[in-house]
């Protein structure tokens, strides 16, 4: 579940909890909502633990191009009159 699925669990158990008025027997919509909220946040806690785990690490030096060496024979850089 990633961060969104988190965020979308507190809402819906924000919603149940503090929204609605509706009562069904046998279920506590109250308590469904806090417990949606509560697993949102576990979840967003776990989800920010991993992501701060997860750093890039970039290369320090920069690679190093070797250039071919250039001849210069008799004042002709074409190749011709060598």
């Amino acid at each position: 579940m990633g961060l969104g699925g988190c965020i979308i669990l507190i809402a819906v158990g924000a919603i149940l909890t503090f929204a609605t008025d509706w009562h069904m027997q046998g279920v506590n919509l109250d308590l469904v909502g806090v417990i949606l909220m509560a697993v949102g946040l576990i979840g967003i806690a776990t989800f920010s633990g991993i992501a701060r785990r997860r750093r890039v690490v970039v290369p320090t030096a920069t690679p190093v191009v070797e250039e071919e060496p250039r001849h210069h024979h008799g004042g002709y850089s074409d190749g011709y009159g060598v």
